[in-house]
């Protein structure tokens, strides 16, 4: 199993998983935060097209998850697949789509890989994080949350690898030109990760089998990858440069789940 990241913000996010079983190849893209037209030259990087995506997962609604989904789906024939709360949020449950609804803690097969959705406090109608299997390693997702819970630290020990919020460093953010309602929002119990709140929470897990820790969803204005990494390395007790930064622009190319 391995992943790749097309891009990673508040401007468009978009997670590539793959797994292979010897005969038969799987993708899922987790969330479609960018335009079709712009989600093609983005998997163009990875040598891969549209046409090779098996299904789309969205993790919520907001705009910088959902984009094209529904587009796509609709065009290319993809089965898309998000809690019901969300289907409703973007008109899902009435379009002309394959839609499966996602319940939380209930597994769902998709080709080679087991996708396990859980609950989580964000400011959205029914958010769901992800745990990717391909039945020998875990990659695990949390993006898009606001503080941890017990749930999140059982869902996320044990992962060979894991995609983590660092949203913001908590001092750039409270002196930055943001509104104090945005502030409040974005450090809230529903909002965003701090990278402190990050770090905290990868401390609490079991990291027996982590290999791979790759900072996600970094604010342009109010972060700093080198503040992501340093927290999380810190955790880690590892080199700065041994976490990844999953950019804007460019996400990240891909990482072998479990491979050194």
């Amino acid at each position: 199993m391995r992943f790749a990241s097309l891009g990673s913000g508040s401007e468009g996010n978009a997670l590539v998983v793959e797994a292979a079983s010897g005969h038969t190849t799987t993708r899922v893209l987790l969330d479609c935060g960018f335009s079709a037209k712009e989600l093609d030259r983005r998997l163009a990087r990875l040598q891969l097209g549209i046409d090779a995506l098996d299904a789309i997962v969205i993790t919520h609604e907001h705009s910088d998850h959902i984009g094209s989904a529904l587009t796509l789906a609709r065009k290319w024939s993809l089965p898309l697949y998000m809690s019901w709360g969300t289907a409703k949020a973007v008109g899902a449950e009435s379009a002309d789509i394959d839609l499966h609804v996602l319940w939380g803690d209930e597994t769902a097969a998709i080709g080679d890989l087991e996708v396990l959705p859980y609950t989580v406090p964000h400011d959205a109608r029914e958010p769901l994080q992800f745990v990717f299997s391909d039945g020998v390693r875990r990659l695990g997702v949390l993006t898009d949350v606001g503080t941890s819970t017990p749930h999140i630290t059982a869902m996320l020990s044990g992962c060979d690898a894991l995609v983590l919020e660092c949203n913001h460093d908590a001092r750039m953010l409270a002196t930055s030109r943001y509104p104090q309602s945005l502030k409040a929002r974005i450090g809230g119990s529903h909002g965003h990760l701090s990278n402190d709140a990050a770090a905290e929470i990868l401390a609490a897990l079991d990291r027996s089998r982590l290999t791979h820790v790759v900072a996600a969803h970094l604010s342009q204005q109010n972060n700093l990858p080198e503040l992501a990494q340093a927290a999380l390395a810190n955790v880690l007790g590892s080199a700065q440069e041994e976490v990844r930064v999953a950019s804007q622009e460019l996400g990240f190319d891909w990482i072998g789940c479990g491979a050194a």
